[in-house]
């Protein structure tokens, strides 16, 4: 049995990722900005009583960070797998366009947040004698530019390199780094503004062609991350969803499937 920490899983990609580890036996600390679970996310959790607690989490500040691993720490006797998915997207705009705290967030959040969450888990890690953290990567990480999403595509370009030396730093440690690639889903990221507002990308036809494409929905990809994470003893991996391989087949294969997604 596992003890699963998990930084923004009140929904999206998190969420569902938490649900897999919990349907696979495993103990989950969740953990978000709010003071609380909603009432509907409790219900759905309700199969999973005892199995899981939430921890309030700003991932912008270290102690905050420091406090979820304690917290989960004192309650499961140990932490096994730590996964850094709390993230800020920005505005659909040039860079010079978007304001000062949407950059300071998508920086904080996606960037120093990670790497806090990281120093946390590796240091307590390496305490305890082992341990395994992952990190959300996502559009930048593998070079690809993006018109107006250049400084979220920026910090997921870091959180590689960073991911990377992680793994370097920590060999013969008894703790791994490794990173999760989910490909394109179907998440607030993608329709809604850091505001909450409808997102103008769902109205560009050529982006929502592409999306109807290559995106699927979280728990799908979920499905396939949590055996993955759970089998996986190897340092500086990459676990991938949406290969390249996948992405040329569904390219072939688009006239003759149904169903969209946006």
């Amino acid at each position: 049995m596992k003890n699963v920490v998990i930084t923004g899983s009140t929904r999206g990609i998190g969420f569902s990722m938490a649900k897999e580890f919990l349907r696979a036996g495993c103990n989950v600390t969740i953990s978000g900005r709010g003071e609380a679970l909603s009432e509907a996310t409790q219900a759905e959790l309700s199969p999973f009583k005892g199995k899981y607690i939430y921890i309030q989490c700003n991932v912008q500040d270290k102690a905050s960070l420091q406090n979820l691993w304690d917290a989960s720490l004192k309650h499961w006797g140990k932490v096994d797998i730590w996964i850094n998915n709390a993230g800020q997207n920005v505005p659909h705009k040039f860079s010079w366009e978007t304001g000062e705290s949407y950059t300071e967030n998508v920086i904080k959040t996606n960037i120093t947040g990670m790497i806090f969450g990281s120093q946390v888990a590796a240091a307590g890690m390496i305490k305890q004698g082992h341990g395994a953290i992952y990190s959300m990567e996502g559009l930048g990480s593998n070079n690809m530019i993006q018109v107006k999403t250049i400084l979220y595509g920026t910090t997921k370009h870091a959180l590689r390199y960073f991911m990377r030396g992680l793994a370097k730093e920590l060999e013969g440690t008894g703790v791994i780094a490794g990173r999760l690639s989910p490909g394109m889903m179907l998440t607030d990221f993608i329709t809604k503004t850091p505001d909450g507002d409808p997102s103008e990308v769902i109205s560009d036809e050529k982006f929502k062609k592409l999306f109807n494409i290559l995106a699927d929905r979280p728990e799908t990809v979920a499905k396939f991350f949590i055996p993955e994470i759970l089998r996986n003893t190897k340092n500086d991996v990459l676990i991938a969803w949406l290969t390249n391989r996948k992405a040329a087949w569904r390219f072939m294969t688009a006239p003759f499937r149904k169903g969209r997604l946006i």
